[in-house]
């Protein structure tokens, strides 16, 4: 779950190897209802279900705009956004929306090995919700060849796409959450030791990762 989402912005590495389009003269936008057992909302545009195999995880994608949207549920989010933090996604915007509060990150990545260039490059915004017993996530994945900007908090996608969705969410409690240990093989002991590390590494010990 959580796992096939690290892999997708290539962020495995070190330890673990409804909505109105802006502007007051626009129409509102076309929306899509989604409702799963743990979020339920509605994306901006024509989305369509593109996998919905696992409980625990959706994926939409929006086909006209090339935008996939990951949704998913996980015990701990927040330590999942510490394993990002290492491979440079950091300094959230956050925000109140709809009484939730997320914590909203931009990020970038390539397919494959490949040099980054303006042809091959993804822009990733992941917005992060924790609650007490259970996180909450949502990837927007915007294609090289999409139509639509985002880069920052100020661009296209984020004002006319995730913020609108945003607005929209409900966030559910669920049984049997997956645990974020489990999602990358560890026990529960041996993902504390790994975060450890990780906090280490945070707190200006760089060398708490190396070996």
């Amino acid at each position: 779950m959580a796992v096939a989402v690290v892999a997708v912005i290539a962020i495995v590495g070190v330890i673990f190897a409804t909505g109105m389009l802006s502007g007051d003269d626009k129409a509102p936008a076309e929306t899509t209802p989604f409702n799963t057992s743990f979020m339920q909302g509605s994306f901006v545009g024509k989305v369509k279900l593109a996998d919905g195999s696992q409980d625990y995880m959706k994926s939409y994608e929006d086909s006209e705009h090339k935008i996939t949207y990951n949704i998913s549920t996980v015990d701990d989010s927040e330590s999942l956004m510490d394993i990002y933090y290492i491979q440079g996604v950091m300094n959230p915007e956050q925000r109140t929306i709809n009484g939730n509060d997320w914590n909203i990150y931009f990020t970038q990545a390539v397919t494959g090995n490949q040099t980054a260039s303006a042809d091959n490059t993804m822009n990733i915004i992941i917005c992060q919700s924790q609650g007490d017993k259970q996180g909450y996530l949502i990837y927007a994945i915007i294609e090289p060849k999409s139509d639509v900007n985002g880069t920052n908090i100020f661009g296209e996608a984020y004002t006319d796409y995730i913020e609108p969705l945003l607005e929209s969410i409900t966030l559910k409690q669920s049984s049997d959450v997956p645990k974020i240990n489990e999602e990358f093989g560890l026990t529960e002991s041996e993902f504390a030791q790994q975060m450890e590390l990780i906090q280490q590494y945070k707190a200006g010990n760089t060398s708490a990762l190396e070996g």
